[in-house]
């Protein structure tokens, strides 16, 4: 299972591309974090269904000092994503 995910709030600039990283790797999910230009976080991540819940709870709480406001959810199609390695942060430096 994929699910796709945009963070809306005051995601950026509070570590929330780092909180989503470590809780994504310690659930053993695959994909990828990274900040919009709108403003948002996007996650795409795969794994079994129940991690993916688990996700869906850490996105929604967020690491301290940041505000979500609404996340908007997709599901994916593996072919729509190609192959998703460990999970990683995108446009880290």
């Amino acid at each position: 299972m994929i699910l796709h995910f945009f963070i809306r709030g005051r995601v950026q600039g509070v570590g929330f591309r780092w909180f989503v990283q470590r809780q994504a790797s310690s659930l053993d999910l695959r994909g990828w974090v990274r900040n919009t230009e709108e403003g948002e976080v996007e996650v795409v991540a795969s794994g079994p269904e129940a991690d993916l819940e688990a996700l869906r709870a850490i996105l929604h709480r967020g690491p301290r000092g940041c505000r979500v406001d609404h996340i908007d959810e997709f599901f994916l199609d593996e072919e729509h994503v190609g192959a998703l390695s460990s999970f990683r942060i995108d446009g880290a430096w």
